[in-house]
């Protein structure tokens, strides 16, 4: 298992710093992920929402009120480039 999100700063636009359990701590920008997706991600276009970005302590991720969250494996390959990887079949 990666490292879980333990803190998230709002920046600005669709920036956010995280903080994970093994002291990484990196800045993702989510607009690309966010913007003109539609559907449950809708609301985070709007900046206010966006910024009530909260740290789900239990999974370990980000989440919004609308109960939207990203995996936490994906935005720690995100902030450290590192790729996820992949289990090979026993």
């Amino acid at each position: 298992m990666l490292p879980r999100v333990t803190q998230v700063r709002y920046l600005g636009e669709y920036r956010l710093e995280l903080s994970f359990t093994d002291g990484t701590t990196g800045v993702l920008d989510l607009k690309a992920r966010v913007v003109g997706r539609g559907g449950i991600f809708k609301p985070l276009e709007d900046l206010a929402f966006f910024q009530q970005v909260q740290v789900d302590p239990e999974a370990g991720t980000i989440v919004w009120p609308n109960e939207v969250d990203f995996c936490p494996d994906v935005l720690y390959s995100l902030v450290t480039g590192n790729p996820i990887g992949v289990l090979e079949p026993a």
